[in-house]
């Protein structure tokens, strides 16, 4: 079973772990991680979850998942990445974009910088079982469509305006 540690609200370790699936005890956080991997022409990487998945199975999203006891963030951010794309990249690459507080985590958002076909792509078996490269307004009409998983699509809108400046700081145009 998946065991992830615990913080305060300040985010100064409990020395306690939580057991995934049990409820998280008020003022208890965990650390997530989401990552927006971008290529050269400034698309975004977004991964199909699995149509057996308990929630939004068939859905569109970007890489992410809990940060496991013992690990760090950037740690956690590399292992999802791996895991569920077969990218593996170092963690000088990764560039902590945000971090919010909700109700039980700490949402740490990353952008990594990665050209990699489709073809490359590994999926993670029972996770992820497609992939593809979009660009922002794609990404816009998918979630406008109803294609990207809600708690994504609600991140994504949070953070697009933040995430379409970055791109146009960035781009190699």
């Amino acid at each position: 079973m998946e065991k992830w540690d615990l913080f305060d609200e300040n985010r100064q370790p409990l020395n306690k772990v939580h057991y995934r699936g049990e409820e998280i005890a008020k003022g208890h956080y965990h650390v997530v991680v989401g990552i927006w991997t971008i290529n050269s022409q400034n698309e975004i990487l977004l991964t199909l979850r699995h149509p057996d998945k308990d929630f939004y199975p068939d859905c569109w999203e970007n890489t992410g998942g809990c940060v496991r006891a013992g690990e760090a963030s950037l740690q956690g951010a590399k292992r999802e990445l791996f895991e569920e794309t077969g990218i593996d990249v170092t963690e000088e690459e990764f560039i902590l974009f945000k971090t919010e507080r909700t109700e039980d985590t700490f949402s740490d958002t990353y952008i990594v910088r990665v050209d990699r076909s489709i073809e490359e792509l590994v999926m993670q078996e029972g996770e992820t079982v497609a992939a593809k490269w979009v660009t922002l307004e794609e990404l816009d009409q998918m979630v406008d469509r109803g294609e990207v998983g809600l708690p994504i699509a609600e991140k994504f809108l949070a953070l697009r305006d933040e995430l379409k400046n970055y791109l146009e700081k960035t781009s190699i145009y």
